[in-house]
Formats: structure tokens, sequence, C-alpha cells
């Protein structure tokens, strides 16, 4: 993988009160703005979650405040995208200097985790209530706290916060369908689709009228039949690189449970470390396995990349390079090895190409139940003439690899990274069926999706709305790898740079990764 976006910031308790208490915040009326918040992913003991502030007015404001209360028990860790204290229960978030500023109609978000489960109540932006005047007068006001409680392969759950005032009853919306009236805060929508994918808003009304939906929250069904279950959706984490998070904080605020590790490179010759000079064993990367595992999940180790001196090239055979392979697979004891042959020293190299697929086929032969996967570039129409070869030779060769998985991105895709992506995979499908006679079915189930999150180095961009759509569709054909560069990345950072901590887009930190986590 290469290079590829921070402005997300968690600030000490001390530090965001001295800047609140300097920052002088102008209110405007407090019918100019609206607060919406949404949990964005829950996990056993708290949950993440966001708000999206929006200036309702025909006006330019040029700061925001929302304050919120939390129940007993919960209180707010990790925040991002606005500056958080709090007085007790009571907490006061406001904007940072780069999002102060909103034009008529325009929005923003921040975001935030809760240790508890209790969900904001008594919420005010710049003095008025989160819900703003509504567009009825005497209609209630907005919804908010819309969340999934659940899901099966024909249903989803979700519930929210009741609305104060003369409430008649709650409706569910799904675009501008009503699907379930109600009069409580709760409602299960059924006869859906398995392994489908839903957005749901919630509105309240009364006599007089209905108030605005409130933020839509997503949920798909259960009953995909992809996946190799938690082992195929592993996101790349480097670390040493990009401001590497804690795997358990991550860990614990999506629910993924699998890393793909990067780098294994030649340390000199046939012998593999990490990073070409990192200790097999012992440094940041053992260390970083070993927190892994210790939160309950595994990782797989990634051989090769964009940059670095390769294996492939180095060892002089197959035997050999299957043994360099196998020293990594002694020493963490992996139930899966990544290949990911991008650069031209392997990718565009008949022998190294060759190379690699005995190695594995030897690797295959030796460790029984051992996954290997292969990952390379990609057109927007499907493997290039090396991606083909690749794939043609496997089948020659009798390698036996369990998975072949695309990098839809860095080929000049365009605008449409969806479609792009989609077209792309179909052309591997297509790929797999003449090497090796399979099925669709088969051919999907030896497939995988390596994307790049947020901006790619050529500016493509694949936003949480887009990777959520291609997650669907590799959920409904049944992939067995989806995966995306990477981890370090998956933070905010609007304004277009592509680095190595941050998207280069706005997002929730981590939201890739709990997108994945969910295939």
């Amino acid at each position: 993988m290469r290079l590829r976006s921070a402005r997300v910031a968690t600030f000490a308790a001390a530090l965001a009160a001295a800047l609140v208490a300097a920052t002088v915040v102008a209110a405007p009326p407090a019918s100019a703005a609206t607060a919406a918040f949404v949990r964005v992913t829950s996990w056993g003991s708290g949950y993440e979650a966001k708000f999206t502030v929006k200036n309702d007015s025909s006006a330019s404001i040029s700061s925001w405040n929302v304050q919120f209360d939390l129940p007993a028990g919960s209180t707010v860790g990790a925040f991002w995208d606005a500056l958080l204290t709090t007085s007790g229960q009571h907490v006061t978030a406001v904007n940072q200097s780069w999002n102060g500023t909103l034009a008529p109609g325009a929005s923003t978000t921040f975001g935030f985790n809760v240790n508890g489960n209790g969900d904001p109540t008594n919420c005010t932006v710049n003095g008025g209530p989160c819900t703003g005047g509504g567009g009825n007068p005497g209609a209630p006001a907005t919804p908010g706290g819309l969340r999934v409680t659940g899901t099966t392969n024909t249903s989803v759950s979700l519930a929210w916060n009741a609305v104060s005032g003369t409430v008649t009853g709650y409706r569910v919306y799904e675009g501008t369908s009503v699907k379930a009236t109600v009069t409580g805060t709760s409602a299960t929508v059924s006869g859906l689709a398995a392994c489908s994918a839903h957005s749901y808003t919630v509105t309240a009304y009364n006599a007089n009228g209905e108030s605005a939906k409130s933020a839509a929250v997503s949920a798909s069904t259960t009953g995909c039949t992809g996946g190799g279950g938690a082992m195929a959706a592993a996101p790349y984490l480097y670390p040493g690189w990009g401001d590497p998070p804690a795997p358990s904080t991550v860990m614990g605020a999506t629910g993924i449970k699998w890393f793909t590790i990067a780098f294994v490179l030649s340390g000199g010759g046939c012998t593999p470390a990490w990073d070409g000079n990192g200790p097999l064993t012992g440094g940041t990367h053992a260390s970083t396995i070993a927190a892994v595992r210790a939160a309950g999940g595994d990782v797989i180790p990634s051989f090769g990349g964009w940059s670095g001196n390769k294996l492939g090239p180095n060892c002089s055979s197959a035997s050999a390079l299957a043994g360099a392979y196998q020293q990594v697979i002694n020493a963490y004891g992996l139930k899966a090895i990544d290949i990911d042959i991008e650069n031209s020293d392997e990718f565009e190299n008949e022998v190294v190409q060759d190379r690699i697929l005995g190695a594995l086929k030897i690797v295959k032969q030796n460790n029984p139940g051992i996954k290997t996967i292969v990952t390379f570039g990609t057109t927007t129409s499907g493997p290039s003439w090396w991606g083909t070869r690749l794939i043609n030779q496997a089948a020659a060769l009798g390698a036996n690899i369990d998975t072949f998985t695309i990098m839809p991105f860095d080929f000049g895709g365009g605008a449409n990274m969806y479609q792009n992506t989609v077209n792309a995979a179909e052309g591997l499908k297509n790929a797999l069926k003449t090497a090796f006679g399979w099925s669709d079915a088969t051919a999907y189930a030896h497939m995988g999706i390596s994307g790049m999150n947020g901006l790619s180095d050529q500016q493509e961009l694949t936003s949480p709305a887009t990777w959520t759509q291609i997650r669907d569709w590799a959920k409904a054909r049944g992939l067995s790898r989806f995966t995306f560069w990477s981890v370090n990345r998956d933070r905010a950072c609007p304004g277009g740079g592509v680095v190595s901590n941050c998207s280069g887009i706005a997002q929730n930190t981590w939201e890739f990764t709990s997108i994945t986590a969910r295939y």
C-alpha cells in the first residue's frame, strides 16, 4: 500500500477547559441552529456518537456551542472536532477554529465516545433547543437519539429519545415512505430482505403537525452469505507509521476483531523483517500483535506493499521464499498471510510472480488450514494483463490460493468509486471463472476487495456512504475478504490532504473500521 490523511484530536480536559474559557462565543438567535444526536456504533459498556450542527437561518453564524446532560453512570471519553468540557454530568462542546463558521444551510459534525449507555438530555445549541423552532407552530420538536437496537434477517429494530410536550405519536421513515407509526419510542421494521441496507429517520407529530425528520441512522439486515467470519474483515494497521492507534481502542469502539499488519519485507537477502529493519519478534510490530490478541482479536501479516525491499525478488527460489514465509508463520502461529504484490519488482516480473505462487503452494502443503491471500492492483474493468497472468499462473501451478484481492483505487477511477469498484470486481470474477472453471458463486467466494478510505493518492473519493455500499455489495455476493488501507488514516482531516494519519475528508473517527467490522 502507498502513503495515503488528520485534524482529529482528543485534548486533555484541562487544555480543553482553558481553550473554552478563552473563547468568546457570540451566540446567534436561539432558532438559528439545530443539533441532531445519533449513535454511530454501540458496544457493551458504551458507544460512539455524533452531533450534526446545522445553521437553519438565512445568515452565517461564526461560532456554536452545544450543551447537554448525561445521566448518572455515563461519562464522556474521547472526543473530536469540538472542544468538550464537563461539569458533573453537564457537557459543553465548543466548535474548533476551523468548523465554527457555518453558512446558511451548512452543517458540521463533532463526535465523542461515552462510557455507559445513557443518551444526552436537555440539549441546547447556542442557548436554544437543539431541535430548533420547528416548521409548524405547536408541532412537536424533532426526536433525537435515533439508534439501531437490533437486526435479524428480515427486520431492523429502532429506538429514540422521547420528545417533551404534546406528542400523539412517532413515524419512522425510509426516504419518503412511512415504515412504522407508533405511540412509544421504539419500533421494528419487518418484511425486509436478508443482507439488505437501509436508512431511517423518525418524526414526532400531534394535532398541530409533524416535526422535522431526525438525523438518519443506517442498518443492514443479517443473513448475508459472504465473508469468512471475523477474519474476512481485517483492515490494514501499520505500527510505527501515521500516528498508529492503540488496537484495543479501535477494537472497543468498532467491534473489529482482526487486523492486517503491514509490512514484512526483506531484512537482507531472504530474511524476513518488519519494515525491512525491525526484529521479527520483540519490536513494535510484535507488541501490536500481542495487544490485538490480548483484546480478543488476531492478525494477518502482510508481506510486500508498494515500497521497500521485498522478499520475492531477494529469495532465490520458491522453496527459499516459502521458508521466509514460514519463519513468520511459526513466530506468530498464524491462521492466514497476505502477499501484497504491488510494485513492478514483483507484480510485473514473471519470474517473481511464479516464485511467489510456488512458495504459497508449499506453504499450503506444510500448514493445513492456513489461508493464503494475494493482493494486487486493478483497472476499472478488472485485472490488468499482469493481474490476469497472475491468476492464470495460480491455476496452472496449482497454488491453491484462497483469496484473490483487488485494490480498486489509484486507477484514475473518476467520481463513481462504487460503480468502478463493482466493475473491477466483476472483471476479477470473470478472470477467475475463465482460469479455474468456477461458477459465479465459487469465484465470489475466492475474491476480496481492499479499498482506500477517504481520498486516494489520485484524489479519488470513497466516502463512508460509498464504503457502506461497497460492503453491502460484497456481502451479498459472498466475498471472502473485505479490507481497506488503513486504520491509521481512519480519522477526519477535511481539506483534501492525503497523508498517513487521516483520510482527507470529514468523517467520524474509526468510521470506515466500524463499517468494515459489520462485514
